[in-house]
């Protein structure tokens, strides 16, 4: 499968290298330009490009930036990319950490009903809730007892399945965790962040997260 990745931080070179080792056919971008990808393309294989190269340059395009850029992407990076192509979301909104107050999601708008909006695309919003270094080294083949589970959220069935069996190539089972609008379930200092949890349980800890952000999770 051909997939662009726009974001090459924590989970953007994470997922670069894994995709790239399992023989999907990965282009890379940043904000930097592809000349400062040349150790990450050494080291993986994958291909830097422009981001509006790699928006155009996969089956699937991953969008893993700081949220507080979302808002700064070209605003026709999607146009002419066929509506067939799945576009991921993995941003997580920090903004008392690094994004500052986005006055959409203090109101209430879910993360990634917001990176839908800037992008004028549908999303899917996956790889988010886990470590990258996690993401990294603790897949296991599909029957592990000790298999992690990931979350994927989103509105359209087919591009989700698509996302799933992304997740499971990547040795994690996937946990189907409905539409967009319940995609706040899975983002920071929700039960299921950064906790490693097996598929019954992320599908507890989906259920016992709360609506309401705690001060921490808003901007000051």
């Amino acid at each position: 499968m051909r997939i662009g990745i726009i974001g090459a931080g924590h989970i953007g070179g994470m997922l670069t290298r894994r995709f790239s080792k399992i023989g999907h056919r990965v282009s890379v971008a940043n904000s930097h330009g592809p000349e400062s990808l040349e150790a990450l393309v050494e080291e993986s294989g994958a291909r830097a490009v422009t981001a509006e190269e790699a928006a155009r340059s996969g089956e699937v395009v991953i969008v893993t930036i700081p949220m507080k850029n979302v808002s700064k992407l070209p605003r026709n990076l999607f146009d002419d990319v066929p509506e067939s192509v799945v576009v991921v979301d993995t941003c997580n909104y920090y903004p008392r950490e690094r994004d500052g107050r986005i006055e959409e999601i203090e109101a209430g708008m879910p993360e990634s009903r917001y990176v839908e909006q800037q992008l004028g695309r549908p999303v899917i919003k996956a790889f988010n809730n886990m470590r990258a270094q996690h993401q990294e080294e603790l897949g296991r083949p599909a029957g592990s007892p000790d298999r992690i589970a990931l979350p994927v959220a989103g509105d359209d069935e087919n591009a989700k399945k698509v996302v799933l069996k992304l997740v499971s190539e990547l040795g994690f089972d996937g946990v189907d965790a409905g539409g967009l609008d319940e995609s706040w379930r899975q983002q920071p200092k929700t039960p299921v962040y950064t906790a490693d949890l097996d598929a019954d349980g992320v599908r507890r800890a989906l259920a016992q997260a709360q609506r309401e952000r705690g001060p921490e999770s808003r901007a000051a």
